[in-house]
C-alpha cells in the first residue's frame, strides 16, 4: 500500500493530469482527476459547460454501435452518452482510421495495455459512460471498440465533421 501511495503522490507532484488504467472492469470504473487538453487531428477534449448537443451511443455484443454514423458541425462540443447493453466490456475510442488501426493492433499484442484519454470511454456491461469532445477540425473520423477482437469484428462507427 505504501508503494501505491508513493507512486500516486509522485504522479500528482509531477503534475500528471490523467491516470492510465488497464482494460479490467474494476480499473475502468475509476475516474481521471483532470482532463488533459491535447489537440488531436479529430478535435480536443471539451468542457461540460460548452456542450451543445448530447448523442447517445449504444454498444452491444453483436459488435455494433447504434447509431453507427454521426454528423457533427465543426466547432460543436458533443456529450456522448455511451451505453453498454452487452454482457462484456466495450469501449468507444474516437480517432482517425489510422490511429485506431494502430491502437487496435497494439491491443491484440498487449490486451492489458494501460491507457486512458478524454476521447475514449471504457464501459462495463450494463453501465454508462460519457465523453465530452469538441470537434474543432472538419473531416471524416472513426469511433471504435479497440478491445481485442471487437474492432476486427467490425465494431466501428463513422463521424463526419462538416466545416463551418
Amino acid at each position: 500500500m505504501k508503494t501505491l501511495t508513493s507512486a500516486l503522490l509522485a504522479m500528482l507532484i509531477a503534475g500528471a493530469s490523467t491516470f492510465a488504467f488497464a482494460h479490467g472492469d474494476d480499473a475502468h470504473a475509476k475516474k481521471a482527476v483532470a482532463v488533459k487538453k491535447e489537440q488531436k487531428e479529430w478535435g480536443i477534449a471539451g468542457d461540460a459547460k460548452a456542450v451543445q448537443r448530447t448523442i447517445t451511443v449504444g454498444m452491444s455484443d453483436d459488435m455494433r454501435f447504434t447509431p453507427g454514423d454521426l454528423a457533427v458541425k465543426q466547432g460543436e462540443t458533443i456529450r456522448f452518452v455511451i451505453k453498454n447493453t452487452g454482457k462484456v466490456m466495450h469501449e468507444m475510442v474516437i480517432g482517425t482510421k489510422k490511429e485506431n488501426d494502430e491502437h487496435a493492433a497494439l491491443m491484440i499484442k498487449f490486451p492489458g495495455m494501460e491507457h486512458d484519454a478524454p476521447y475514449m470511454a471504457h464501459v462495463a456491461p450494463g453501465k454508462t459512460a460519457e465523453i465530452i469532445w469538441t470537434f474543432n477540425k472538419p473531416g471524416n473520423f472513426d469511433f471504435a471498440c479497440l478491445i481485442a477482437g471487437h474492432y476486427q469484428a467490425g465494431m466501428i462507427g463513422k463521424i463526419k465533421v462538416t466545416a463551418r
